[in-house]
């Protein structure tokens, strides 16, 4: 996204005022070394030559790093950008999203996790196949999923990463974003997921120490929290259409339940429309669950989950409200309201809401902390693309690579999903233009809605499979296709009727100007039901294999003989290290020299991907690890279950008591 300094257009200093000093930018190297460092640690940490360890970490993170990576997954550069941006436009009511994945991660542990670990899957789309039998919904969910991983969740992280590198440090995009992919491929590449993990961890530290830094130099400068309330609403750019809403505050500014038919979030769309994405996100997602998945028990996932779950009350003060302060202190850039001038600020006609919280950076931090919060900025980057990168690679792999090719050797399946991971690198690097020409403000408000238009139908599928033993494979499929296909028309329609500026007549269609897309959420859910439910009861109920251990009913059934459980098949984890001897004829024409470098070069490259070990002969197959037990799976130490089941309470009540207060 280019931008233009503005000459005289009465808002004071352009955006940005300041840039980086040498101290910030020594801060900002010394964070890189030090996140390289812990990534390159992690590589020794797990037994990452093996599917379980690559993609799930071994199975043996304990609970603290676990919530600190579901945290760190879940808030990339794209949510300090967009809450902050949010609060700047509208308010508080965008924090709505956060507090409601604060039940739904504890929906994931108590309910969904138990079913997951019981029927020993490593990816939502196998859960599905092993729950409904065939491949089709498999391939189907792997491809859509893969979808909304590369262009619209990279696409976000990579718009809010972009406008703090452009207008903050002032490099060049290509250069500054080449080399953040660069660094997170190296660790993710490596260490697999238990590498993400770790350094997810420290990231989520760094993010949540600079941004309650920044919220208590915010909170000083703008006198606080009452202080906020009253000059919030006189935050009015003072160059406006005098006979249009543009730049005026909202009056519910400061309520999370708003107007049900006018508003821009609909209270009843906050309490069960969002709800429907937000459970798709938190329960059946692959870049959440898995991280669930990695821990060595249940009661370390469920801590884990409520780790994340006390975390997720930070984000209103960390985020919205500093980017309310922000309106207060920037009002005639932050809530500029003329299009020409919008433009010449930060290059979006729409408005420069998203600016909020990169402004506060720069013009209120001092030199040294400036450095941090671009640390965290760029930490928020990071983690959330080294989990799309591993969460994807870990689908392809597994759902889509393996379907091709399904008695690939346990080499073949490290070696694809390393590769994997770096397509997903050149294809970000070729999404940057498509990213600079978006509209930042649009483009948050889509990837918003589209949770509503194509996740409902999935969410559906998931919870009538782990909740209704009846629910068959032919009643799933034709729900979640049928659902998508009524999501991806209004997505469409969304597209071709867009949101009209303030100072704009709405002539979009009934549908579209009506039905706001958090009850488009309801609806498609509905439907999605209807047609799973009425499918399911008019065909042939699904057999006891297709149920047992895979329901939340049935997840302490016994099954006899089952060899399909870990469906690598014969998967073999001895690396077939090329030796002296295996070289291909062409190399006897070599020098020695030659043949020892390349030897030598091969040495290092499987090093670099944990894959160097060759203990055993080639040729020899490790044994498929028996079924465990659902006792053992699903077993939890009485006193920790007690701990565990108090803390539960305890955060849901000091939740429901906040959404109370603020709504």
């Amino acid at each position: 996204m280019e931008t233009t300094t503005p000459q005289n257009n009465g808002t004071g200093d352009p955006f940005p005022k300041k840039s980086l000093e040498a101290v910030d930018i020594v801060v900002l190297v010394l964070y890189f070394v030090f996140v390289l460092g812990v990534g390159l640690w992690s590589m020794w940490r797990t037994k990452r030559s093996t599917v379980k360890g690559y993609f799930l970490a071994g199975k043996d993170m304990v609970w603290w790093p676990v919530g600190a990576s579901l945290f760190a997954s879940n808030v990339g550069s794209g949510h300090f950008i967009g809450l902050a941006g949010s609060g700047a436009a509208s308010g508080i009511a965008a924090n709505a999203y956060e507090w409601n994945g604060l039940f739904c991660v504890l929906v994931l542990a108590w309910l969904f996790l138990p079913i997951y670990l019981s029927a020993g899957v490593t990816t939502m789309p196998e859960y599905l196949q092993r729950r409904f039998g065939g491949k089709r919904i498999q391939i189907y969910l792997a491809i859509l999923y893969l979808f909304i991983y590369i262009f619209t969740k990279i696409s976000v992280d990579m718009y809010a990463g972009a406008l703090f590198i452009q207008q903050a440090l002032h490099w060049d995009l290509y250069v500054a974003v080449i080399g953040l992919l660069v660094i997170t491929a190296i660790y993710t590449v490596a260490g697999g997921l238990a590498a993400v993990i770790y350094t997810d961890t420290l990231q989520t530290v760094i993010m949540i120490i600079g941004a309650l830094i920044l919220m208590v130099f915010s909170f000083i400068e703008v006198g606080g929290y009452t202080s906020l309330e009253e000059k919030y609403f006189t935050a009015i750019p003072s160059i406006r259409n005098e006979n249009s809403s543009c730049g005026i505050p909202r009056e519910d500014a400061f309520h999370l339940f708003r107007d049900p038919v006018y508003s821009d979030l609909p209270w009843p769309g906050v309490l069960v429309g969002m709800t429907i994405p937000s459970i798709w996100y938190w329960c059946t997602d692959q870049v959440i669950v898995q991280r669930s998945l990695s821990a060595k028990n249940l009661s370390h996932a469920k801590g884990g989950s409520l780790l994340a779950a006390y975390i997720k009350f930070l984000p209103l003060f960390m985020m919205v409200l500093p980017g309310m302060i922000s309106r207060v202190l920037f009002t005639d850039q932050v809530a500029c309201a003329d299009p020409e001038l919008c433009k010449s600020i930060c290059g979006n006609p729409s408005g420069c809401s998203d600016i909020a919280y990169p402004k506060m950076v720069i013009e209120l931090l001092p030199i040294g902390l400036r450095g941090l919060m671009m640390s965290v900025m760029i930490a928020a980057l990071m983690s959330s693309l080294t989990s799309i990168f591993n969460s994807a690679s870990t689908i392809f792999t597994m759902d889509l690579w393996r379907h091709l090719r399904p008695h690939s050797r346990e080499w073949e399946l490290m070696i694809v999903g390393r590769v994997f991971v770096l397509v997903l690198v050149v294809v970000s690097i070729l999404w940057i233009p498509l990213v600079q020409a978006s509209q930042g403000g649009q483009l948050f408000i889509y990837i918003q809605s589209i949770s509503s238009y194509l996740q409902p139908p999935v969410a559906v599928v998931f919870i009538a499979g782990c909740f209704w033993k009846r629910t068959n494979e032919k009643g799933a499929f034709w729900g979640l296709t049928i659902g998508l296909v009524l999501g991806i028309i209004r997505m469409v329609l969304d597209f071709v009727y867009a949101t009209p500026r303030c100072d704009q007549p709405d002539t979009r269609p009934a549908v579209v100007k009506y039905i706001h897309y958090l009850y488009f959420s309801m609806i498609l859910a509905l439907l999605t039901l209807i047609v799973v439910v009425s499918v399911s009861l008019w065909t042939a109920p699904p057999t006891k294999e297709m149920v047992s251990r895979l329901t939340w009913f049935t997840r302490f059934d016994k099954r006899e003989g089952s060899s399909e459980i870990r469906d690598v098949v014969k998967t073999n984890s001895v690396v077939e290290t090329p030796t002296e001897t295996d070289q291909p004829n062409t190399c006897s024409n070599k020098s020695t020299d030659d043949v020892a470098f390349t030897i030598r070069l091969k040495k290092a490259i499987l090093w670099l991907c944990g894959m160097e070990k060759n203990k055993e002969k080639e040729g020899e197959e490790t044994p498929i690890a028996p079924e465990e037990p659902p006792e053992v799976l699903l077993y939890e130490d009485p006193l920790v279950k007690r701990f565990l089941n108090v803390n539960l309470l305890v955060c849901t009540s000091a939740a429901v008591f906040l959404w109370g207060y603020f709504g």
